[in-house]
């Protein structure tokens, strides 16, 4: 993983343990203002991937909670129920 990965490349963990390196360089604050700059561009497209990632679990998950011997599909933010019918029944 590299500097030139394309973002879409990585995987989660890769993309938050490269935007880990990219914060600790940067608050170091030895870099030029170009290599600065550069650091932060990357940074934030990185942030980006993760969000992208982890949206998709989200929505792939889309937290099963056990209800019984049925599961029941619940919003993640608002765990609220997202239809009346368990699955699984």
């Amino acid at each position: 993983m590299s500097d030139t990965t394309p973002t879409a490349d990585l995987t989660f963990e890769q993309a938050l343990e490269e935007l880990e390196g990219i914060v600790t360089d940067l608050e170091r604050g030895d870099s030029t203002l170009q290599d600065a700059i550069h650091r932060f561009e990357r940074g934030t497209a990185l942030a980006r991937r993760c969000e992208d990632r982890l949206n998709e679990a989200e929505k792939k998950v889309a937290v099963l909670i056990e209800e019984g011997p049925n599961l029941l599909e619940v919003d993640m933010q608002t765990g609220e129920p997202l239809s009346d019918e368990p699955r699984g029944s």
